[in-house]
């Protein structure tokens, strides 16, 4: 038995000798000390030896078992070593090599008009308020002297989600929450995305951006109205634009118009932007409605004041020349890298 024991152990080193990947290493491990392993299946057999070689055959077991177990870990890290060695040689790095151009992120066309709107509102005393986009009938319709069966309804293709919730066509209910929530004066623009059901084409989008905004104090007239607008005008496209009004109708507003503003692009000569005529029209606006200062609680007798709203993807376009809507949410950074 201890024959066999010394003769198991010159096996073991002399195929051990020769491993050099630890799948081998794995296989000669389990072969003589796995739970079926030669020298485990000596242990088992030891109940049959006499009480004289029991204790001699045992502790030659445990050194047979310790030098191969050793012998087994030293080989193992000689792998590892030598593995690891074949890997830092794979990556070396080549210092001489140019670097990588790391690609630096620019902010959307969208994004930049609509920071430069709100920073010209602000530096007038407007404040910016947000409201829910998934609103109520109340707030996008009726307190704006819309009521169910009112004709306007028709010229809005609306998303209901039911008969009472709608997803906001305008950025107008803003407005009148600040208006019930808010004692005047109130001088707020409201930017924000809103959403109706038009076909997707060169000039419309089930989704765009709108901002409006809302003075509401004792004396407000239409000459405030023209004075803002213009002046927003002036520091948007610069000092030599003109604007003009012409009479428009909202049912919120009484009277209403629509402002235009000389080309930026040709300066009123007449261009492609402008199609011929020298003006782009810009935005609606208007004075409140009486009725609608009603709705909020306001007294009409007391206060005043005036509402606007611009199309922001309109600015957008008209700043920069672009002639398809679709290309502001389409991501395409060919377009994108422009700005």
């Amino acid at each position: 038995m201890q024959q066999k024991l010394i003769d198991i152990k010159e096996s073991a080193f002399k195929e051990l000798e020769v491993v050099l990947e630890g799948t081998i290493l794995e296989e000669i491990r389990v072969k003589y000390l796995g739970k079926k392993g030669e020298l485990t299946t000596i242990l088992r057999g030891m109940g049959a030896l006499s009480a004289e070689e029991r204790p001699l055959v045992g502790k030659l077991v445990n050194v047979v078992k310790k030098d191969v177990e050793d012998k087994i870990e030293s080989i193992s890290k000689e792998i590892k070593e030598t593995e690891k060695n074949a890997k830092l040689s794979s990556e070396v790095i080549d210092i001489s090599m140019p670097g990588k151009k790391n690609i630096i992120g620019k902010r959307h066309p969208l994004d930049l008009t609509l920071a430069s709107m709100k920073e010209i509102f602000v530096s007038m005393g407007f404040t910016i308020e947000e409201g829910p986009e998934v609103e109520l009938d109340h707030y996008n319709f009726e307190a704006l002297n819309i009521p169910k069966d009112h004709p306007a309804r028709s010229e809005q293709d609306t998303f209901y989600i039911n008969e009472n919730l709608v997803l906001r066509t305008q950025t107008s209910p803003v407005q009148i929450r600040v208006m019930e929530e808010q004692k005047p004066p109130i001088k707020m623009i409201a930017p924000g995305k809103v959403y109706r059901s038009d076909a997707v084409d060169a000039t419309h989008s089930p989704i765009f951006y709108q901002m409006e905004g809302l003075v509401i104090d004792k004396g407000v007239t239409f000459a405030d109205l023209k004075g803002t607008l213009e002046l927003f005008a002036k520091k948007m496209f610069g000092d030599k634009v003109k604007t003009k009004f012409r009479p428009h109708h909202f049912p919120f507003t009484e009277p209403s118009a629509e402002m235009d503003a000389t080309c930026f692009v040709c300066e009123g000569s007449g261009c492609k932007v402008c199609k011929g005529s020298g003006w782009i029209e810009l935005l609606g606006c208007g004075m409140v409605h009486p009725q609608v200062l009603r709705n909020c609680g306001i007294d009409p007798e007391e206060y005043s004041g005036f509402a606007f709203g611009f199309g922001v993807d309109r600015m957008v376009m008209l700043k920069y020349g672009i002639d398809d809507i679709r290309l502001l949410y389409e991501s395409d950074m060919r377009f994108l890298n422009q700005f």
